[in-house]
């Protein structure tokens, strides 16, 4: 019986829905937003490849990437690496597969935030997003 009270607790505080990451470089700000894919400001995200940037949220802006097959996944734009600054907003190239710190040109994955050179211990601060029908949601 103490097992599987153990067993439950680990479980339950193990599934918390507020996601905090361990880098001290970017504060936490709450993110929770909704992208209508009907509407303009959805309509890059439609199709495989595509990807919205919303500079009005998170802590340095917010890019969303449609990668396939209803598969969507967002980015802070903030650099994970540094100390905010003036150039610490990642830059990112449609031909290309990562986000850009202009400060350092660190490098970052667009597909999972990971960091090109692996001496930097931080990823991309990523965002959850979760499809409903034509509706995305982007939070934290």
């Amino acid at each position: 019986m103490k097992q599987t009270l153990l067993l439950f607790l680990l479980l339950f505080y193990s599934c918390n829905d507020d996601y905090t990451d361990n880098n001290t470089y970017l504060p936490n700000v709450q993110v929770n937003f909704t992208i209508n894919l009907n509407l303009p400001e959805g309509n890059d995200l439609l199709i495989s490849g595509g990807h919205k940037i919303f500079y009005d949220r998170g802590i340095k802006g917010v890019i969303v990437f449609n990668n396939g097959l209803d598969n969507y996944i967002g980015f802070d734009l903030a650099c994970p690496h540094i100390n905010l600054q003036d150039c610490s907003t990642m830059t990112f190239e449609q031909s290309d597969l990562y986000l850009t710190c202009p400060c350092d040109e660190e490098q970052f994955s667009k597909l999972n935030g990971a960091p090109k050179n692996g001496e930097i211990q931080h990823a991309a601060r990523r965002y959850i997003v979760s499809k409903n029908g034509n509706l995305l949601t982007v939070r934290n």
